[in-house]
C-alpha cells in the first residue's frame, strides 16, 4: 500500500540577480521565503484593526464541514502533518537523555515496519524542527548532527517573558552560539493589554536583531491578550518588528492554540503580505493533541493561505503529544487496527 504524499523534493532557489516574485508567491509551493526584514511601525494601522468575533466564528465553524480528507488523501495529510511539527519538550524533568531519545524520534517519526507498511521510504521523512530549553540546544545541535533538522530554543523568559530586558537578549545570543537556528521568544503581554504598541514594536525588532541569521517565531500568548482584536493588533506589530513566524501560544496559558484565534492570525498574515510582499509563517503551539485537530489547522491554512503554508518553511505545529496520535491513525489506515500509545515508542 502506498500513500500518495503531500511531500515534494525542495527545488533549488532561481538564480540571478532578479529577485522571486513575493506576493501573491509566484515561487512553487516548497521553495522557501526570503527572511521577513519588517517594516516602520505604523500606528494608525494597528488602533485602526478590529476584529468582529461572531463573524470569527461563524467562518471557523464551517472548517470541518466544507473540506474533509478520508483514506489515502487522510494519511498525506498526516504526513504532512509530521513534516510540520516542532517536536517539543519543555519539561522541567528535562534531562540530556530525553532530549537525545527525543532527536532520535525527530530523525525517523515513524516505526520502520509502519514506513514500510505506508509505501514512503523515499521520503525520508522528518519532522520540522526540535524545540527545547536552551540548556539543551548544545545536545539536541549535537544529537541532530547531519540532519537538516533545525534546532529551536524558546527564549526570553520563556514562559511569562518577565526577565530583565538585557538578560533577555543574551538568553537569543547564547542559544544562537550554541547552534540554535530558531528561537521562540515571548513577548510582554503588558505592551498589548495597555496599547502601548511602540514599546511592543520596539522589544521585538530587538530580538530580530539579537537573532542575527536565526529566525525569529514570536509567541503572542494569545490567552492573555483578552480580545482577539488585541491578537490581530499583537501580530501586526510582531510582523512589522520583522518577526518570520507569529506564534499563537507557549502551551502553558490557560487557553492556547484555538481556531478563532488562527483565523484572526492567519489573516493578518495575508493582510501583512498583500501590503508589503513579505511572507510570514505561523506556528499554533499548545493543547493540539489529536490528528484530527491537526487536519483542521492544515485546512485552515490551505483555505485561508494556500498551499505554500502546508509546508515546514511557512507553518508548524507546536507539539509534544500530538505525534502519537498522527502514528496511530497512519497504523490504522495500514493495517486496519487502532494500536495503543505504547506502541509508538520515543525511539
Amino acid at each position: 500500500m502506498t500513500v500518495t504524499p503531500l511531500h515534494a523534493p525542495r527545488p533549488a532557489r532561481p538564480s540571478g540577480d532578479t529577485p522571486a516574485p513575493r506576493w501573491p508567491s509566484g515561487l512553487a509551493p516548497d521553495l522557501p521565503p526570503l527572511r521577513n526584514p519588517g517594516t516602520a511601525l505604523d500606528l494608525a494601522l494597528v488602533r485602526g484593526t478590529r476584529v468582529n468575533r461572531s463573524a470569527v466564528e461563524r467562518r471557523v465553524a464551517t472548517l470541518p464541514a466544507r473540506r474533509t480528507v478520508k483514506k489515502q488523501w487522510q494519511a498525506a495529510w498526516l504526513l504532512r502533518a509530521i513534516s510540520c511539527m516542532d517536536l517539543t519538550t519543555l519539561s522541567g524533568d528535562d534531562t540530556p537523555g530525553n532530549v537525545r531519545r527525543l532527536c532520535a524520534k525527530a530523525r525517523r517519526p515513524l516505526r520502520g515496519d509502519l514506513v514500510e507498511a505506508l509505501g514512503i521510504a523515499d521520503l525520508q521523512l522528518t519532522v520540522g524542527a526540535v524545540c527545547v530549553y536552551h540548556q539543551y540546544v548544545a545536545t539536541a545541535v549535537e544529537a541532530l548532527r547531519g540532519s537538516d533538522i533545525p534546532v529551536a530554543a524558546v527564549s526570553t523568559g520563556f514562559p511569562a517573558g518577565l526577565s530583565p530586558f538585557e538578560q533577555r537578549l543574551a538568553e537569543i545570543h547564547a542559544s544562537v552560539a550554541a547552534g540554535a537556528t530558531e528561537i521562540d521568544v515571548v513577548i510582554t503581554r503588558a505592551h498589548v493589554l495597555t496599547g502601548n504598541w511602540s514599546a511592543l514594536y520596539d522589544e521585538v525588532r530587538a530580538f530580530r536583531e539579537a537573532c542575527g541569521e536565526a529566525h525569529l517565531k514570536t509567541i503572542l500568548g494569545v490567552g492573555e491578550l483578552a480580545t482577539l482584536t488585541n491578537v490581530a493588533r499583537a501580530s501586526l506589530v510582531a510582523m512589522m518588528a520583522g518577526s518570520d513566524f507569529i506564534k499563537t501560544s507557549t502551551g502553558k496559558e490557560t487557553s492556547n492554540a484555538t481556531l478563532p484565534v488562527g483565523l484572526v492570525m492567519a489573516r493578518m498574515i495575508r493582510d501583512f503580505g498583500e501590503r508589503t510582499g513579505h511572507e510570514v509563517g505561523f506556528k499554533p503551539a499548545g493543547g493540539i493533541r489529536t490528528a484530527k485537530q491537526a487536519l483542521d489547522w492544515l485546512i485552515l491554512m490551505k483555505e485561508e493561505l494556500g498551499e505554500r503554508w502546508l509546508r515546514p518553511h511557512l507553518f508548524r505545529f507546536g507539539a509534544s503529544g500530538l505525534l502519537t496520535d498522527v502514528e496511530r491513525q497512519l497504523e490504522h489506515y495500514a493495517t486496519g487496527r487502532y494500536a495503543a500509545a505504547h506502541r509508538q515508542p520515543m525511539v
